[in-house]
């Protein structure tokens, strides 16, 4: 059998502009493209109606076709990656594996360990840089750190991407594997169902785009992008989406900076997925009443424009930005419960879950993250829905029973939770 290279695929699902197909076309030939179905993430999912495992599947079957088209095909696997490479060196002459890199905690142990076994038997692994323009430490600040505050860290971006803006790369696609479509498994043969739920379609809507910085906080208009879950899963190249905001909208594109800087402040400080970044903020003792949690998650907290956001998520797997922060400030702050059972309830919900983003979003609404503000920054739930839905048509559209008996009064009068807070917080700092 002549020899092989496999490209793995994990969170860049496409072939245009995909850093590692790229050379490993330009570098090699005979490459074959894999993806493999990994039980320890599918495990950990409760709900097998999961639709970021459905969007998975369906974006590998368009991958399969266009694979097709070129006489190859995609190689699928389940099971742990360690399992399935050590079966592959046995199945197939492989000379190198190709992939891109992944910046979480899991994913980076993971490749420690397949690229010391490859080693060990003389594959090359190589990695490249794809999800995001600038990673781990290209963009740091004059004495050599990593920039722990967001604003300075946006202008060093910009002023690199400005400067040399990346280019987009096309794989020579004629260097694939040619060979027979090989199995493709079913979502039931995986555990899971097809959902109900709607994935946003992959478009780069320009006039959303060019109009952002002036519609993006009104959920009623719904002019955000829903272009999370293509970023998430590289479905759309984030390099081509760069260069457009940057033509377009400044505020897109620093929407594009806050998710590198969160990947940043991720890579640098793996301990914010269990701590606050702020280590301080870890004795903040928090109520975290479960009851009150659990209204919290299904809407129910006599706050509307909180409940509109909570089963806009539950229904859609999607929730408005600008919902998103009054949602995560009333469960820190209102109800004082812990920001990582609500970062936990997120990553189950979010078609667009991303561990970088929602971890750091999640600590900037509770005080115990990078941002400058300090815990006094107290989102008051009834200001917000004048100032962004002052018609009530977001909140008519997700709380039906809104004016009526059937609605709850609000769980906690909102300045007696405000000066709850305020005082839970200092008294935990000035220890």
């Amino acid at each position: 059998m002549k020899k092989i290279t496999l490209f793995w695929m994990r969170r860049d699902l496409r072939l245009d502009d995909n850093t590692g197909l790229f050379y490993a076309c330009q570098n090699e030939e005979n490459v074959l493209p894999l993806f493999i179905f990994d039980t320890d993430i599918l495990e950990e999912l409760e709900d097998k109606k999961d639709g970021r495992v459905a969007f998975i599947h369906h974006q590998l079957q368009k991958l399969q076709e266009e694979l097709k088209a070129q006489g190859s095909s995609l190689l699928i696997k389940t099971g742990k990656p360690m399992a399935i490479f050590e079966q592959l060196v046995e199945e197939y002459p492989i000379t190198a594996v190709y992939t891109n890199r992944d910046y979480e905690p899991y994913a980076i142990s993971r490749d420690k360990e397949v690229d010391k076994f490859l080693h060990e038997r003389k594959i090359d692994f190589l990695d490249f840089k794809d999800q995001i323009i600038y990673e781990k430490n290209e963009i740091l600040n004059e004495s050599g750190d990593f920039y722990k505050v967001y604003t300075p860290y946006k202008n060093a971006w910009l002023k690199k991407f400005k400067a040399n803006a990346p280019a987009l790369l096309e794989p020579n696609l004629k260097q694939l594997h040619q060979t027979a479509p090989f199995d493709f498994p079913t979502l039931r043969e995986l555990g899971f169902i097809e959902t109900d739920i709607a994935i946003p379609p992959l478009e780069i809507n320009k006039p959303i785009i060019r109009n952002y910085d002036e519609t993006r906080d009104f959920p009623a208009q719904d002019k955000t992008s829903h272009l999370g879950i293509h970023l998430r899963f590289g479905t759309i190249s984030v390099r081509k989406l760069a260069l457009e905001a940057d033509k377009l909208n400044e505020t897109y594109l620093s929407e594009l900076i806050w998710r590198e800087f969160f990947m940043m402040i991720l890579f640098h400080n793996p301990h914010v997925v269990t701590e606050s970044f702020k280590k301080k903020y870890d004795n903040i003792p928090w109520r975290n009443d479960e009851e009150e949690f659990e209204k919290w998650c299904e809407g129910n907290t006599g706050y509307p424009i909180v409940d509109a956001g909570m089963r806009e998520l539950n229904a859609t797997g999607h929730m408005h930005n600008r919902v998103r922060m009054i949602t995560a400030s009333f469960l820190t702050k209102h109800l004082l419960i812990d920001w990582r059972w609500g970062e936990a309830y997120f990553a189950k919900k979010l078609l667009d879950y991303e561990l970088a983003s929602n971890n750091g979003n999640w600590q900037w609404a509770a005080g115990t993250g990078t941002d400058a503000q300090p815990y006094f920054r107290i989102f008051n739930p009834a200001s917000q829905v004048k100032k962004f839905d002052k018609d009530l048509n977001y909140i008519k559209k997700w709380v039906k029973e809104f004016g009526t008996d059937q609605y709850p009064a609000p769980m906690v009068d909102h300045k007696k939770a405000r000066e709850r807070a305020l005082e839970t917080y200092k008294s935990a700092l000035d220890k």
